[in-house]
């Protein structure tokens, strides 16, 4: 079995590579964002890898693997929003942006490895289809959980699913790289 975390690592770190790059190219406007609009746009990119799935086709140019991609680097985005709700700063230094990232793929590893630890890598059986469709339902959970104000009664809340969200994008990730 191929070592997981270290296909975990390099998947999360081409995202982080490409978060950087483009927070240089446009700094934090994405602060702007509400943790709602945050989540629309995952909902957005993973209604459109299964459409492309279901379809068999696309029309614009840009991969799959680009939409997972967008998946991890926006779920990250929602979750340092999340610790920044109360903070007006709209510009962030990229110091502290590059550590909070690390700090989100540092949660998401370790929550991965105890449910690897548990489930027994389950994930790596399944269709990435499936893992699609547990994206979709996450996000609306997260969506559902939003409309109650981010009340819950017995369920988890919106960061853990935000989680699962990144933690389900990099595995999809690590598939469709297998698959290539």
């Amino acid at each position: 079995m191929a070592n997981t975390r270290e296909q975990y690592l390099t998947a999360f770190n081409s995202c982080k590579d490409i978060f950087l790059k483009k927070m240089h190219d446009y700094g934090t406007a994405w602060r702007h964002l509400r943790p709602k609009s945050l989540t629309d746009q995952i909902l957005i990119k993973a209604q459109r890898i299964k459409s492309i799935e279901e379809k068999g086709t696309q029309k614009i140019n840009e991969s799959v693997f680009d939409e997972l991609t967008g998946i991890i680097n926006y779920g990250v985005m929602a979750l340092i929003q999340l610790d920044l709700i109360q903070d007006p700063r709209i510009e962030l230094p990229a110091h502290e942006v590059e550590n909070r990232y690390h700090e989100k793929l540092q949660l998401a590893l370790n929550l991965m490895e105890n449910k690897n630890h548990d489930y027994g890598e389950a994930w790596r059986d399944m269709r990435i289809s499936s893992i699609t469709d547990l994206i979709l339902m996450k996000v609306y959970r997260i969506k559902q959980i939003e409309d109650h104000q981010g009340h819950t009664l017995i369920s988890e809340g919106i960061d853990a699913n935000y989680l699962d969200i990144i933690n389900y994008a990099i595995f999809s990730k690590i598939k469709t790289l297998n698959t290539l």
